[in-house]
């Protein structure tokens, strides 16, 4: 099944992405790309391979103890905030559509 600029159009209002014209018809050959790519993924036989919890073989040096450390008081944290409510930072809505 080949990729329609309506299914771009889809993909984009998923990710509240707002494209012109021009962006649809450039990434439309991209996405359409990255689908077929998975698709062959999907033929592989991966009947014998082990799942895996994490991909990394060797310890991870990123990786430390947990551990508890000073931080920051409420007030300290809220200190400069530019907006606050109550005792939390208050912040716009980002997350909406019209």
């Amino acid at each position: 099944m080949a990729l329609t600029e309506k299914d771009v159009r889809y993909v984009a209002s998923l990710a509240h992405l707002e494209l012109t014209d021009e962006e649809v018809r450039q990434f439309l050959p991209q996405l359409d790309s990255i689908l077929r790519y998975i698709g062959k993924l999907n033929e592989l036989d991966t009947e014998q391979v082990e799942p895996m919890a994490q991909v990394t073989v060797a310890e991870n040096p990123s990786l430390r103890p947990d551990r508890t450390e000073p931080c920051f008081s409420q007030q300290e944290a809220l200190a400069n905030a530019p907006e606050r409510r109550e005792a939390f930072f208050s912040v716009p809505r980002v997350i909406e559509r019209e």
